[in-house]
Order: structure tokens, then C-alpha cells, then sequence
């Protein structure tokens, strides 16, 4: 892999073809696999990583919000595209460039239902959202009939698919919470079927889910932190492969003695003599505050190196001391071999924002095999 010669974040695009085979191999042949690539797929970039997932043969994406979908179209992606959380402002977006609306709530329905009349549209395809327990969007069991009833008197729009999202896959101890959450969505599946008088895709699982519940696999599964290498759970960790290294590079070193601070506010004075790095990635990158005062750390030369005071918006800095390195050298935040998951845990966060919280102004880098 070439050094880095600023801060950039490395894509490796083989690492995603490896983890998207690993959870392929875990569902039947006829099972179909959703790629989540909302929040430019995770940090990374969604246009590249659905283009391999496309070029890999997945079935479907979805997106949190139509301009990501119509993104990817206007990259050329093909495949069905699942608009998660539309909104009305949405929906002319929506319909002119062939997105599938999640339909969550009967304000959101009736508001696509005008808008496809609008449109002209016959049997558009939209996805019906239920709530099992998550509790963050959704229709209720309860309000199966009357919305299957409402759906039955118009042309405009044709369910393809019945969903939800399981709250705990990766938590073993809220195992029967989540079977009452599948069993729900089982109930809903069936009564949904019967009133509408053909049986659309279900799906329910999220990647922990693939792992921990095979049995409920249904027409489809969905993976989005799964493809990025990572899995909510060690097992799972070990056999994927994260896609994507933050390096940057040391921009100057600094010696300084007992009692000289570093950086706003003095946050860390030296007690004893130090060597300090200062890097060009801060908070305005995605590396936030609370990765300040040693909560984060990064890699000089494979030796750990904890970040100093306050993270400023442009820069950190960090402790060199005792590591044989030199302005200019490569510096690995994370990757592979030092995991985000393991660095957003010191601060109390998780991968997930980590890695969505990368700056596009940090430039990406794409590696294939």
C-alpha cells in the first residue's frame, strides 16, 4: 500500500468483495441481499463501493434519503434503490429517477399517493415499514387493515416489499425480545398477504442479524456495517475485513519540558520531557473532542501514540515520545489492524459514527485487487 503524503482515507475495495462474499455465505442462494450505502456508505464513498457491490451481483441498495439515491443514479447504478426516510420534498426526486420509497406513516403515504398521481404512476413500487419494537419509525400491527384497505382503492402504487428493524441482534441477552419482534413481523406478514392478495418480499434482518438469526431470513436481508468490515461482535470481527485506513502524517515534532502544556485551553502539561506530533486532522475530519486527552490514540511507525490535550479543529496532537519517527512520516488512525471499533469504544461511542463522521474533505483513496 503507498505511504501517505497527507491525511487520506485508503478504500480498499477488496476488503469489501471479501465481507460481502463472508455474509452472502450465510444466507440461502435464493435469499436476497440488500447493500446499505446511506451516509456516503458509511464514510466511504457510495458511488464506488455500490458500483462493486453492483459489479458483485447484490440484489438491492438502500439509502437513507432520496439525494443519496439519486446520486448513485446519476452514477449509473441500476439496481433497485430503497429510500429509507423520505420525505415529501423528496418524492418528485423519488419518482423521476426510479427510488423506492419506505412508507412509514399514513401522512407519508397519502403525500407519495399524490405525488405518483401526479406523476401519471401505475403500480409504483414502495416498501411498507413496520414498527415491531424499534419504536423510531413504522406503522403498528394495529393499523394493518385499515392501511392495506386504503392501498387496495388505488392504482398509483404497488407494495414490493414488508419490513422492519430488529433492535438487539447483537445483545444474546435480549434473545427473546428480538423472537417477539420476528414473530410480530411473521403476524403483520401474514395478515398484510391475506388482505392484499399476493405476498411482497419480507425482510427484517440487519447484519448481527444474518449471524444470530438465519431462520428468519425471509425473501431478504439487509448488511450495511457487515460490508464495512465490521460486525458488533468479536467473532463476527474476525472474519470480515474492515474497508477502509485513516492515514495522515506528522506535520512537526516538538520537544518540550516539565510544565509547558499543549495545545487550547493547556488541557495536558508535560510533567516530564516529551516528544510531541503535531497532525493535520482534527475535528472539522471527523476525529471530534472527545477523542481528546488520551481517549484516542493513533499508530507512528506501529507504535501507539495517545492524542495530547484538546483535538483542535485542524490538528492533534500526540505523544511521540520515545518512538523513532520523523516529520513527514505515516501515521495510521485507523484500519485493519487498529480498529475503529475498538477506538470509538474509549470514547464511548462506536464505529458506526466514527467512520460516518469522516470529513469528505479528507481525499479517498480506492484500492482493488
Amino acid at each position: 500500500m503507498p505511504k501517505a503524503t497527507e491525511t487520506v482515507l485508503e478504500i480498499d475495495l477488496s476488503a469489501l468483495e471479501h465481507n460481502y462474499q463472508y455474509i452472502r455465505s450465510k444466507i440461502k442462494p435464493s435469499t436476497k441481499f440488500l447493500g446499505v450505502v446511506k451516509a456516503f456508505a458509511y464514510g466511504n464513498d457510495s458511488v464506488r463501493v455500490a458500483q462493486k457491490l453492483e459489479d458483485l451481483g447484490i440484489d438491492y441498495f438502500a439509502v437513507a434519503y432520496a439525494k443519496e439515491g439519486e446520486v448513485l443514479r446519476d452514477a449509473g447504478i441500476k439496481s433497485p434503490i430503497l429510500v429509507l426516510h423520505p420525505i415529501p420534498s423528496g418524492f418528485d426526486t423519488i419518482i423521476e429517477r426510479c427510488l423506492e420509497p419506505s412508507i412509514y406513516s399514513e401522512h407519508i403515504l397519502d403525500a407519495f399517493l399524490e405525488a405518483a398521481k401526479k406523476h401519471s404512476q401505475k403500480d409504483y413500487p414502495i416498501h411498507l415499514k413496520f414498527n415491531t419494537g424499534l419504536n423510531r419509525l413504522g406503522f403498528k400491527k394495529a393499523e394493518v387493515a385499515r392501511l392495506i384497505d386504503k392501498l387496495t382503492l388505488r392504482k398509483e402504487v404497488k407494495v414490493v416489499s414488508i419490513f422492519s428493524h430488529l433492535a438487539a441482534t447483537e445483545d444474546k441477552n435480549e434473545r427473546e425480545f428480538t423472537l417477539g419482534q420476528i414473530n410480530t413481523f411473521k403476524e403483520i406478514a401474514l395478515e398484510v398477504g391475506e388482505r392484499l392478495g399476493y405476498e411482497p418480499k419480507h425482510h427484517i434482518l440487519n447484519t448481527s442479524g444474518i449471524i444470530n438469526y438465519p431462520e428468519a431470513q425471509f425473501d431478504m436481508v439487509r448488511s450495511g456495517i457487515g460490508l464495512y468490515g465490521y460486525g458488533n461482535e468479536a467473532i463476527i470481527d474476525a472474519e470480515l475485513r474492515p474497508i477502509a485506513t485513516l492515514k495522515t502524517i506528522i506535520s512537526q515534532l516538538h520537544i518540550l519540558e516539565a510544565n509547558e502544556s499543549v495545545g487550547y485551553n493547556r488541557a495536558f502539561k508535560v510533567d516530564s520531557r516529551k516528544v510531541t506530533a503535531t497532525l493535520p486532522l482534527g475535528h472539522a475530519d471527523g476525529i471530534g473532542r472527545p477523542y481528546g486527552n488520551g481517549n484516542g490514540q493513533v499508530f507512528i511507525n506501529g507504535k501507539m501514540a495517545p492524542i495530547l490535550g484538546n483535538v483542535c479543529m485542524d490538528m492533534i496532537m500526540v505523544d511521540a515520545t520515545g518512538i523513532d519517527c520523523k516529520e513527514g512520516d505515516e501515521v495510521i488512525v485507523f484500519g485493519p489492524q487498529t480498529s475503529a471499533e475498538k477506538m470509538a469504544s474509549r470514547a464511548n461511542t462506536i464505529s458506526y459514527e466514527l467512520l460516518t463522521g469522516i470529513s469528505q474533505r479528507v481525499k479517498r483513496i480506492f484500492l482493488d485487487s
